[in-house]
């Protein structure tokens, strides 16, 4: 059976959240170490240019986004489903944690006066190279201000512990769906930090944080990113994907698809497929052989290229 490999690094929160997935659905799966900051010289030959953390290989197919890779789980392993019929609205509380939630989190933690913690032990050269690389990756990008989020974060934590103050175990009821681990993921970044103290006023959402964390990462072992690029160059087929044209899209068609909020280095290949939820694109790489790089629809666009 073709493994399952995650291309991330400790601290991405994303990566959490996708590592706990796998840990809920009993997936063993394969970790390849990816540097936080550019150049990352093996992921980009199997993205071709597409640097977000975490990215999920198939053989010859690389899943971009979270959002796509919790659908990618739900198809390889359907129980427990990550999208339970009783709770509808579990993918929107997920996409706002993911944005909303997630950029709060980040500009309440990142803060002068708790960067200290957040990189304890690191030289100064680290910090201020991943600060340049950060600054790169979300130019263009309108963020939330630190003591806009200071202001923000507890009325958002608040409605979290009330959602859960009947005595919930989960989000949505009694089983863990796709909004536990995309809030999760965040807070997670918080209480990794160390900012604890954040949750005292809220102990029904700390206990399930402390839930939601001790699912795991399943069985896992870790694994060369040349071993990766060579096992995608051997592959000799891909998931199949079907095209639905669309005005000014078609198959075969050289098309460039990005992010649209942040990280928006367009991947460019041949339009292989395209749906309501994913678009797929062809490409070439020396050492990766022939890869379908996946996206999600919701998030990124699709541009002809230009003869």
């Amino acid at each position: 059976m073709t493994p399952l490999i995650l291309h991330h690094y400790a601290a991405s929160p994303f990566a959490e959240k996708v590592r706990l997935m796998l840990g809920y659905k009993g997936l063993p799966w394969r970790s390849v170490t990816v540097p936080s900051i550019m150049p990352k010289p093996d992921l980009v030959a199997l993205t071709g240019g597409y640097r977000r953390t975490p990215n999920l290989q198939i053989g010859a197919d690389v899943y971009c986004d979270t959002a796509l890779i919790a659908r990618v789980l739900e198809r390889h392993q359907p129980a427990p489903s990550l999208y339970p019929a009783s709770a509808p609205l579990a993918p929107l509380l997920a996409q706002w944690a993911d944005s909303t939630l997630f950029w709060t989190v980040i500009a309440f933690t990142m803060r002068p006066d708790t960067l200290a913690q957040v990189f304890a032990g690191q030289p100064p050269e680290a910090i201020k190279a991943f600060g340049a690389d950060r600054a790169a990756l979300t130019a263009g990008m309108r963020r939330i201000a630190s003591r806009d989020a200071v202001a923000q974060l507890p009325a958002y934590l608040s409605a979290l512990q009330a959602q859960l103050a009947d005595g919930r175990r989960w989000l949505f009821g009694d089983a863990a769906c796709i909004a536990d681990f995309s809030v999760a993921h965040g807070l997670w970044f918080i209480r990794r930090a160390p900012l604890m103290g954040v949750f005292d006023p809220h102990p029904q959402l700390k206990a399930w944080l402390e839930r939601v964390l001790a699912i795991g990462h399943g069985v896992h072992e870790t694994m060369d990113s040349a071993d990766a690029l060579r096992l995608a160059a051997a592959a000799t087929s891909h998931a199949p994907c079907v095209v639905h044209p669309e005005p000014g899209l078609q198959a075969g068609q050289a098309v460039t698809v990005s992010a649209i909020d942040y990280g928006t280095d367009p991947v460019a290949g041949t339009l292989v497929g395209l749906g309501a939820d994913e678009v797929v694109v062809r490409r070439h790489d020396e050492r990766a052989g022939t890869v379908h790089v996946h996206f999600p629809r919701i998030g990124f666009q699709i541009k002809e290229q230009q003869p």
